[in-house]
């Protein structure tokens, strides 16, 4: 009954359509009800009154949970407002449409553009672990980059689709608050943003053990998990459909034996569990993958502005001799 006192609490919070205060009041009150009904029970005094009014208030959250439907027709934040389309795919040649590219000065100030893009999978050559931080060591948003023989990148992201001055909440995200999104972009877009408009700490590990064709696998499922949200849309969870459970998803589909872990909650040690799992440069350690690999500082430097991709690949296990062309 408390983990349901809880959980309803918050259901009013983050989905109740009125003003946060007022939500904020309802769930308030809810709870303590909730609470002071469990409670009774507990001891033995509740009457079946009591036990009846907290069955109803259950089976009406319930029933109002399950009704809530995901959509597509929202007014969308600029960097979410497009839907990633998988124009043509027939195994190797793809072609994308809505891929981002915007270029950011700052968080507010920023060129928005949605280009096509076609890449041959023949050419991928490498995939690569982004992980950004912004609220401590524990968590830290997961990106995969993609890299072809060209010398070209693409950047694959699981957010959330927020509306238009609506921002990000852990806890909101398990309450149906959020739609998701995939977003595929260039480097010097989704990458340069965290470190350059943001401010975020970013981690680039190289991952391993990875030939061709399972490396086409891993692109291939980017596609088809950008086919179903194009064609219907989803929510987002927190716990469940985030930025980390999809890369694990994926991964599992190429090795089914990979294990659960702490780590795919607390996204800020992923590094550590692939590094476990032995998918990143062998014969180096942790740490020093972990030091090389933070980008921050090279992406603010001015030699990022002439090849963002090349210069915060300096120096990093496994990429050291990488340049764009």
């Amino acid at each position: 009954m408390v983990p349901a006192a809880l959980w309803g609490a918050g259901l009013l919070a983050y989905r109740l359509p009125v003003t946060g205060v007022l939500a904020g009041a309802c769930a308030l009150l809810w709870l303590l009800l909730a609470l002071w009904m469990a409670a009774r029970v507990i001891r033995g005094r509740a009457g079946w009154h009591i036990a009846g009014a907290w069955l109803v208030s259950v089976l009406v959250a319930v029933a109002w949970w399950t009704s809530m439907t995901p959509q597509q027709d929202r007014v969308w934040a600029d960097d979410v407002a497009q839907r990633l389309h998988v124009t043509a795919f027939d195994g190797r040649h793809v072609v994308l449409d809505n891929v981002r590219d915007f270029t950011w000065r700052s968080e507010q100030d920023y060129d928005a553009r949605w280009v096509r893009r076609e890449y041959d999978l023949a050419q991928l050559r490498s995939a690569d672990l982004v992980l950004s931080y912004w609220m401590g060591p524990a968590i830290a948003h997961t990106l995969v980059s993609f890299g072809f023989d060209d010398g070209r990148h693409l950047v694959f992201s699981v957010e959330i689709r927020k509306e238009r001055n609506e921002s990000f909440s852990a806890l909101g995200g398990f309450f149906r608050q959020f739609e998701m999104t995939l977003v595929a972009a260039e480097e010097t877009d989704i990458i340069r943003t965290r470190t350059n408009a943001r401010g975020e700490d970013v981690y680039l590990y190289r991952i391993e053990g990875l030939d061709r064709s399972q490396l086409r696998a891993l692109f291939a499922g980017y596609l088809q998990q950008a086919r179903e949200l194009d064609a219907e849309p989803a929510f987002y969870n927190t716990l469940t459909s985030n930025c980390t459970t999809i890369v694990f998803d994926l991964a599992r589909q190429i090795e089914p034996g990979l294990p659960m872990d702490y780590r795919l909650l607390a996204s800020g040690y992923l590094a550590g569990y692939a590094y476990d799992q032995h998918a990143l440069v062998p014969g180096v350690d942790l740490a020093t993958l972990k030091a090389k690999g933070r980008i921050t500082e090279r992406a603010l430097q001015p030699q990022a502005q002439q090849d963002y991709s090349g210069w915060i690949r300096r120096g990093i296990p496994g990429m050291e001799q990488e340049r764009a062309r």
